[in-house]
């Protein structure tokens, strides 16, 4: 089994402060920049597991990197480079205490909700009849809080304005822009003869203006569909061929956790664990389309830390 990176601990010059997230070390430089490491960590159910997937990073921070690109026509961003494989660095934007997902499909957590008689999720109401997997008549957004710690909670549109957590005109605006990248997102997965399932974007401020922040688009926000076979598969009620992390997720299902109280996270033998990174390379080859390139191992740490600080210097 390859080297995974799960926790880095660098101090560059005029750093304010370390957060680490399920996911990612995001270094505070000057209060007006961000440094991003993506490391190998892999969370299910708001809970890190305990071990890493090599070349996951690399993985979920090209993927962003590209996106991010794409989209900025449609809403500013925050990268401002990616200096390193597993590294983006950009600015920093107060972030909205809410995640706006955007689910095309009744799969995943809206399934579970579904099939436990929920009719609404986030305040939105869904369709009666629907089958797992079957296509919405239409986008829905089921925005949920932005927790520091713990799950993240389903919260409706009507909540979160009346909470105070975004003003209207602004949450109104982060919609547009949400279905607006959700629909670029769509054209460019169709284009690989992939469906973009459901996946969800973060929003900051600064100096007045939104940015789209964090990841977009990756294996980790979203769920992707193979487009060969989805109608067969779906009037036959089999399950979709997916790249995601759901598959982790049902893995950890069978070995009963689900990140209650009480329950223990399973021991993942490394052969699941190089099966996982395996699945997210293919993700990458499928929705970039272009062979993915596995960024050398050996002194991991090292060439991040130079590679940051090189990049750093030009910014301050």
């Amino acid at each position: 089994m390859s080297q995974a990176i799960t926790k880095t601990n660098f101090s560059f010059p005029r750093q304010q402060g370390l957060y680490v997230g399920k996911v990612r070390d995001v270094y505070n430089i000057d209060g007006k920049y961000l440094v991003m490491v993506v490391t190998d960590r892999i969370s299910a159910f708001d809970v890190v597991l305990p071990k890493g997937i090599p070349y996951k990073g690399q993985v979920l921070n090209q993927i962003a990197s590209r996106f991010l690109d794409a989209t900025s026509d449609i809403v500013p961003n925050w990268k401002i480079t990616s200096p390193d494989p597993m590294v983006t660095i950009g600015h920093f934007a107060a972030p909205y205490k809410v995640e706006m997902v955007i689910r095309g499909y009744l799969t995943g957590h809206a399934w579970r909700e579904y099939r436990s008689g929920k009719r609404s999720l986030s305040g939105v109401p869904m369709p009666d009849g629907m089958v797992e997997n079957q296509k919405f008549p239409e986008p829905i957004i089921t925005p949920t809080t932005k927790a520091d710690t713990g799950h993240d909670l389903d919260i409706s549109r009507e909540e979160i304005i009346s909470s105070g957590l975004v003003a209207e005109n602004e949450y109104t605006l982060l919609e547009q822009y949400t279905r607006m990248l959700f629909e670029k997102g769509t054209q460019i997965a169709a284009s690989k003869g992939l469906i973009l399932v459901d996946t969800k974007y973060e929003f900051g401020k600064k100096d007045g203006k939104i940015y789209l922040i964090d990841e977009i688009n990756t294996p980790d926000s979203s769920r992707y569909f193979y487009a060969g076979g989805y109608e067969d598969r779906l009037k036959k009620g089999e399950a979709q061929r997916q790249l995601s992390k759901e598959f982790v997720r049902q893995w950890l299902i069978e070995h009963n956790f689900q990140g209650k109280e009480g329950q223990v996270v399973p021991e993942m033998p490394d052969a699941f664990v190089d099966q996982i990174s395996e699945r997210y390379i293919e993700l990458y080859e499928n929705i970039i389309g272009e062979k993915f390139h596995r960024a050398d191992l050996s002194n991991i740490e090292n060439r991040i830390e130079k590679n940051i600080r090189l990049a750093l210097e030009k910014l301050i």
